[in-house]
């Protein structure tokens, strides 16, 4: 009698850790999802220039470290949005004109050539009146980092300048 009630002991406590192993999986696929979500985030932050008119010149000052497109479709952009571009040299100063813009970007390869940051400042007499913001660099698991580079700084210039 004893071994059978000794047999039953020992069953239910190898079921009872097969459930607590089940458990702790669960725990661990939760705390890994939570992780993915907060650990792989893209963020995207705008302080809009509200009170810009169109056709006011803007000076941006070229960074040679930023690839090239960058410049030609914020330029256009800048342009599209009723400003005259004024491009100044790399070693030229925020306060050099009334507006100035500086800007810089990266790119980072994972799987493909993405944009991985940019950031466009607006000066008003060398006083930082506009940002905007996009960051990938802790986004390295976030599939949405895979991002046309275009459409992206039209996005952040129409968010910059939203009353033009």
């Amino acid at each position: 009698m004893q071994s059978a009630g000794g047999g039953f002991t020992r069953y239910t406590t190898q079921f009872h850790s097969i459930i607590q192993v089940g458990i702790s999986m669960k725990r661990i696929l939760i705390m890994f999802s939570v992780f993915l979500v907060t650990g792989c985030s893209i963020t995207q932050t705008v302080k809009p220039v509200e009170d810009i008119q169109s056709g006011t010149e803007l000076c941006v000052i070229e960074d040679p470290d930023v690839r090239e497109g960058f410049l030609a479709t914020y330029s256009a952009a800048l342009q599209d949005k009723g400003l005259k571009v004024n491009m100044l040299s790399p070693h030229a100063s925020t306060g050099d004109c009334e507006w100035t813009s500086t800007y810089t970007a990266n790119w980072s390869w994972d799987l493909a050539l993405y944009m991985r940051y940019a950031k466009i400042s607006i000066f008003r007499d060398d006083w930082l009146y506009g940002e905007a913001l996009y960051d990938s660099t802790t986004g390295s698991g976030n599939f949405g980092k895979f991002i046309d580079a275009e459409p992206k700084i039209r996005e952040m210039v129409d968010q910059l300048f939203p009353n033009l």
